[in-house]
């Protein structure tokens, strides 16, 4: 049947760039490297240092996930192609939906690993630290960064990444204060990496009893996790360290002890605060994992205000500039300003569904044309 040869052709097509994306992806070096860590693995004494044990399984984790994925792919493909040659055979025009969808499935899977290959920052593959402020406006702005919290953490888990809360300071009345939260996963700084910036939402406001339209922001900020063989210089004294009591909900170790600890650092300014943790010197060590990322980011933002390349991308967190609206009421709208990438499905936003938005980003990187201003 005809719809059956020309997915055959378009299958036919597609099988060099799946070979393609296999090269681009660097799986040979991937799994030589899975290989070796998991012969390390095996080795007598690797649990002994559990850090890093638990830092190699990761890994192992992640080489592995990119290898399936492509294996994935290639049994997709041997499956479609199949399935053209039993409708041939059996001219059976009821397997026409099941390939159209398994077809657009596949098609959709290599474009996002080939958004994959576009990580080249230097700390794209690093893990990912958020930050996440309201701005002006009470109770309405504290909401409107709860809901940002919940919906990066559901992004989190829709990737199968681990999303582990490091500083949460919850609102008498209602939303956050202020919230950090560490997600692990391959690349998932390069990812999220979209999502530093001003956030606006625009919706009836459930705080407010005459039901009127109001406007909010929150600042999102978004820093790699560094890596301990990076070096950034610490010095002890200018680090100003206080405790504090565990403040949040659920009543589990809060308000007993002085665990929570909030470094600053004098030179920068730079404030950061863990309270997650039972042991003082944990909250302590995650400090100072905080406290490096954000000043390698600032370094990082000071060299690139010396770039003149770089239109469209936010540079600094000031309120107005917002990178992305979400438009309640009158009508559902979610529209990123820097590529113009929009979406009517405002409750699947909500819920993580992010992939649209950062991936339009990723493209727009690429290739430097971003949405006219």
């Amino acid at each position: 049947m005809l719809q059956f040869d020309e997915y055959k052709v378009k299958l036919n097509n597609l099988l060099p760039d799946l070979e393609e994306l296999g090269q681009a992806l660097g799986l040979d070096a991937a799994a030589r490297e899975a290989e070796m860590l998991e012969s390390e693995s095996a080795s007598d004494g690797f649990w002994n240092d559990l850090e890093k044990a638990q830092k190699v399984q990761r890994r192992i984790a992640q080489l592995k996930s990119k290898l399936d994925g492509q294996a994935r792919r290639k049994s997709e493909w041997s499956d479609l192609m199949t399935l053209c040659e039993m409708g041939n055979e059996e001219e059976d025009e009821s397997l026409i939906p099941e390939l159209e969808e398994g077809y657009a499935k596949l098609e959709q899977e290599m474009e996002e690993a080939r958004l994959s290959t576009l990580f080249t920052g230097e700390y794209d593959a690093s893990n990912a630290i958020l930050n996440i402020h309201p701005g002006a406006g009470g109770t309405e702005a504290q909401d409107w960064a709860q809901m940002l919290y919940r919906m990066y953490t559901r992004w989190a888990e829709r990737h199968g990444f681990e999303c582990k809360t490091m500083d949460y300071q919850d609102c008498d009345d209602g939303g956050i204060k202020s919230a950090t939260i560490m997600i692990t996963g391959e690349n998932a700084y390069g990812y999220l990496r979209s999502e530093h910036g001003v956030h606006r939402l625009v919706r009836v406001s459930p705080f407010d009893a005459n039901a009127r339209r109001q406007t909010s922001f929150a600042a999102v900020e978004v820093m790699p996790e560094i890596p301990d063989d990076v070096e950034v210089d610490i010095r002890p004294e200018d680090i100003e360290m206080q405790v504090y009591r565990s403040s949040g909900a659920g009543g589990q170790h809060v308000n007993k002890t002085s665990s929570a600890v909030r470094l600053i650092h004098k030179p920068t300014g730079v404030v950061v605060s863990c309270q997650t943790e039972r042991s003082q010197f944990q909250n302590r060590d995650n400090c100072m994992r905080m406290l490096r990322a954000k000043l390698v980011q600032l370094k990082m933002e000071a060299h690139l205000e010396k770039i003149s390349d770089i239109k469209g991308v936010q540079l600094k967190i000031e309120w107005g500039s917002q990178i992305r609206s979400y438009v309640f009421m009158p009508y559902q709208l979610v529209k990123d300003n820097r590529t113009a990438y929009e979406t009517s499905n405002i409750n699947g936003v909500m819920d993580g569904d992010l992939d649209g938005f950062i991936n339009a980003y990723l493209r727009a990187a690429a290739t430097g044309e971003w949405a006219t201003k």
